[in-house]
C-alpha cells in the first residue's frame, strides 16, 4: 500500500500520516535491534522502494529520527544509527530542548504580560492577521512560518527590544521543535486555539490572563514534546506497506 497515494483528504494530512508510519516503523526497527548501533541505514531510494512513499515523506522521518538521537547523518555516506532508544533531551538546531523550553517560560510568559499592558492596536491587527491566516493554512511549512512569526509579534508588542532580540536568537530552534511536534504531534489545530486565547488576553489587557494563556500554550508544547520522546505505549501507526 502506498500511503502518500492511497489515503484520501487534505494532502498534508496524508503527507504527515505518512511520516509518522514511517518515522514509526524505522524508529521501532532500531529499537527492535534489526539496525544496530552502527550500522549504516538503507540508502533514500531502498528505503522508498521498500516503504513505499516518496521521498519527501522519507526525508521528513529521518530528520526527526535525528532530532530524537537515534541517527545521525554522515555527507556523502549516509544515514548511520548511533543510538538504540531516544535521548531524552533532543536537539533542535544549536539548543537542546530543555534549554530552548527554560528559556521560553522565563521569556515568553513575562513577555505576554507586558504585551497586554503596551500593545497597540497595530500589533492587535498583525496578530489577528497572522492567526486567521495560521488557521487557513494546510501546509506545515508554511504554518510554521507563521507561528514563529507568531511569537516574534507578540515580543515586538511587549515593547522591549531586548526580547524580541532574543526571540530572534532562538527562532530557528523554535521554527525546528514547531515543525518537529506538528509533525509528529498534530499541535496545529491545538496551537492554534492557544494562540487565539493569547490574543484574546492582549485585547482584553488583562496582565493576568495573558501570562495564564502563554503558560497554557507553553505547557502543552512541553508535554506534546515528552509523548513524542517517551511515549506511554509502545502502539503506533502500522508499519508503512502493511494492510
Amino acid at each position: 500500500m502506498n500511503l502518500s497515494d492511497s489515503q484520501t483528504g487534505d494532502a498534508s494530512l496524508r503527507r504527515v500520516s505518512a511520516m509518522e508510519a514511517v518515522l514509526t516503523h524505522l524508529r521501532s526497527a532500531i529499537e527492535r535491534g534489526d539496525y544496530a548501533v552502527g550500522d549504516k541505514l538503507p540508502s533514500e531510494a531502498e528505503l522508498c522502494r521498500r516503504l513505499e512513499v516518496s521521498r519527501p515523506v522519507l526525508r521528513e522521518a529521518l530528520r526527526a529520527l535525528q532530532t530524537m538521537g537515534l541517527t545521525a547523518s554522515r555527507t556523502g555516506k549516509g544515514t548511520f544509527v548511533i543510538s538504540s532508544g531516544p535521548v531524552e533531551d533532543p536537539t533542535f538546531g544549536d539548543y537542546a530542548a530543555s534549554d530552548l523550553m527554560e528559556v521560553r517560560r522565563h521569556i515568553e510568559i513575562p513577555v505576554a504580560g507586558y504585551a497586554a499592558l503596551r500593545h497597540s492596536s497595530e500589533d492587535l491587527d498583525h496578530l489577528w492577521h497572522l492567526l486567521e491566516r495560521m488557521e487557513r493554512e494546510t501546509d506545515t511549512t508554511a504554518w510554521v512560518a507563521m507561528d514563529t512569526l507568531f511569537h516574534l509579534a507578540v515580543a515586538q508588542a511587549a515593547r522591549n527590544p531586548v526580547f524580541r532580540r532574543v526571540i530572534e536568537e532562538i527562532r530557528d530552534a523554535l521554527a525546528r521543535q514547531s515543525a518537529f511536534l506538528n509533525e509528529l504531534g498534530g499541535r496545529r489545530d491545538q496551537s492554534n486555539r492557544e494562540h487565539r486565547a493569547i490574543i484574546e488576553a492582549l485585547a482584553d489587557g488583562s496582565e493576568h490572563d495573558a501570562v495564564e494563556a502563554m503558560s497554557h500554550h507553553l505547557e502543552r508544547v512541553e508535554t506534546t514534546l515528552t509523548s513524542i520522546v517517551r511515549p506511554a505505549a509502545a502502539d503506533g501507526p502500522p508499519a508503512p506497506g502493511t494492510p
